[in-house]
């Protein structure tokens, strides 16, 4: 956009208006003409041309009546604070579509909040996919920290670190990790955990309103193992062990218990704390996360969810079959 001329982005910018008076304000296109005072033919055009550019984003709001039912039985089931569950496609019932536009609905709704809010974030794939949705925002009032390391194990940074992304999209004041997200040895974690801005990042956690976090399975598609966090030596280990999930880099079994073996004790995530009055979304869908996403269920390490109707009707099943 920056390559283009004076009059084309003056152009976009009456798109831009045109589209949010069309599918914000719900305008008719008449009125849309009236406002921008052109043609309605004109109208009509400026809102195709927002649409061609990807301008304009859509979510849907889905008054569909299997999703609300799938999402009123795993409410009742796991005694959750919140659960949303998108359509499935038949097609690619393991497709994530429809997640990133929920999840960053979701996400809105605090950052419109006029009051302060801190809001805390893990990082990778589905969580990266809900800041991308975001439109452009000035919440100066809140404060958003990450609850998990930025850092690789070289020092550089990770690919799915969204706290810094996020806060320069919605303008506000962010608080990223500065770690690694597991430490060589426990000395090296005791070290770390002792630097007052951890110690200050850590006080934030505690005192979130609402944090977002990814859930990760445990395959040889483990984000902890394709991005690099562990190797395929350490990933059969925890596997022997036992592990079914982790939620900021903590492993836990199928009950949603945390591990007490190396890597737990090494790792340099925030604590991970189940609580009653404060949301705790975790958001993630596909066949290779629905045993990682019951156990969380399970063990109270998330009280909401976000998923969809495929792997919302797989973790009913496991847990019918589990009484």
């Amino acid at each position: 956009m920056d390559n283009k001329s004076s009059s084309e982005l003056k152009r976009l910018e009456d798109a831009a208006r045109a589209a949010w008076l069309y599918y914000v304000a719900k305008n008719t296109q008449d009125e849309i003409a009236q406002k921008l005072h052109v043609s309605r033919q004109s109208a009509q055009r400026l809102v195709a041309l927002a649409v061609n550019e990807g301008l304009l984003r859509v979510r849907l709001e889905h008054p569909i009546t299997e999703c609300m039912e799938l999402a009123q039985q795993l409410t009742a089931r796991f005694d959750l604070y919140d659960c949303e569950i998108v359509p499935s496609d038949p097609a690619t019932p393991n497709s994530s579509a429809g997640l990133a536009q929920c999840g960053a609905g979701i996400i809105e709704r605090y950052l419109k909040s006029d009051t302060p809010k801190i809001i805390g974030f893990g990082t990778g794939r589905a969580l990266k996919a809900c800041v991308d949705e975001l439109p452009v925002m000035q919440c100066s009032q809140h404060k958003i920290v990450s609850m998990v390391g930025n850092m690789m194990s070289d020092g550089s940074a990770s690919a799915f670190d969204i706290v810094v992304t996020m806060a320069n999209k919605v303008n506000a004041r962010h608080y990223p990790m500065p770690l690694p997200v597991v430490a060589a040895t426990l000395q090296e974690k005791k070290t770390l955990h002792n630097l007052s801005p951890v110690k200050s990042i850590f006080k934030l956690i505690e005192q979130a309103d609402v944090r977002f976090v990814g859930i990760g399975q445990i395959s040889e598609k483990s984000p902890l193992l394709l991005d690099g966090f562990i190797n395929a030596e350490e990933l059969n280990l925890v596997n022997d062990e036992g592990a079914k999930g982790e939620i900021i880099s903590w492993l836990y079994d199928i009950n949603g218990k945390l591990l007490s073996n190396d890597t737990n004790k090494r790792v340099l995530s925030a604590p991970l704390k189940s609580t009653l009055n404060k949301p705790i979304y975790g958001i993630a869908a596909g066949d290779d996360k629905v045993l990682a996403i019951h156990s969380a269920l399970t063990g109270k390490l998330i009280n909401s969810l976000v998923t969809n109707e495929h792997t919302a009707r797989k973790i009913l099943k496991i847990s019918a079959n589990s009484h």
